[in-house]
C-alpha cells in the first residue's frame, strides 16, 4: 500500500511540475512489455545489447552475438531489432547487419528463424529470440535455408562449408560475393 501511495504522489508531483503542459508521451502496450522483457533479460556472455538511437528509443536496438563455439567461433554478428507498438502480438522484425555466409541468413540479412514468423506467440520474448539467434550459430540448419548455396555446401561437404565460413569471416570472396571481415 505504501508503494502505491508513493507512486500516486510522484504522479501528482510530475503533473504539478509540468506547468499545465500535458505529461510526456504515453507508452504503448508494446513499449511496456518491451521494458519488462529488457529488465528480465538473461543474455549469454557471448551477446551484447545496445541502443544506437539512445535509451529513449527502446523499440529499435541491436544485439551483437560473438559465438564461442562452432563454425562461427570468433566472429561478431550484429542484428537489428524493430519492435512494433503491438508487440508481443506481432513478432519483432530482426535483420542481420553483418554480411554472413550462413544457410539460415541470406545476403540481405533476412533471418530464417521459425519463432520470428509462423511459430511466434505472445508468450515468447526478446530473450527467447536472442537464444534462437545464438542457436543458429551453434547449429546451422541446412534443411530450412534462406541461402540455398550455403545450405547445400553444409549438407554435402561440411569441411568446405567450414572453409567458406572462415574465408567469409576473414574478409574474402565466396563465389562472386564479397564478405567484410567480422573477426
Amino acid at each position: 500500500m505504501i508503494g502505491l501511495f508513493k507512486a500516486k504522489e510522484k504522479q501528482r508531483e510530475a503533473a504539478e511540475n509540468s506547468n499545465g503542459k500535458p505529461p510526456g508521451k504515453k507508452q504503448s502496450a508494446g513499449e511496456l512489455r518491451l521494458h519488462k522483457d529488457i529488465s528480465e533479460l538473461n543474455l549469454p556472455k557471448t551477446c551484447r545489447m545496445s541502443f544506437p538511437n539512445g535509451k529513449d528509443n527502446l523499440m529499435n536496438f541491436e544485439v551483437t552475438i560473438r559465438p564461442d563455439e562452432g563454425y562461427y567461433l570468433g566472429g561478431a554478428f550484429t542484428f537489428t531489432f524493430q519492435i512494433s507498438p503491438i508487440y508481443p502480438h506481432e513478432a519483432p522484425k530482426v535483420k542481420c547487419k553483418t554480411k554472413i555466409y550462413h544457410p539460415n541468413i541470406d545476403l540481405e540479412g533476412n533471418v530464417c528463424l521459425n519463432i520470428l514468423r509462423e511459430d511466434w506467440k505472445p508468450v515468447l520474448n526478446i530473450n527467447t529470440i536472442i537464444y534462437g539467434l545464438y542457436h543458429l550459430f551453434t547449429e546451422p540448419n541446412h534443411e530450412d535455408p534462406l541461402n540455398h548455396d550455403a545450405a547445400a555446401v553444409l549438407r554435402d561437404n561440411p569441411k568446405l562449408f567450414e572453409s567458406n565460413v572462415r574465408r567469409a569471416m576473414s574478409g574474402g570472396y565466396i563465389g562472386q560475393t564479397y564478405f567484410t571481415r567480422c573477426i
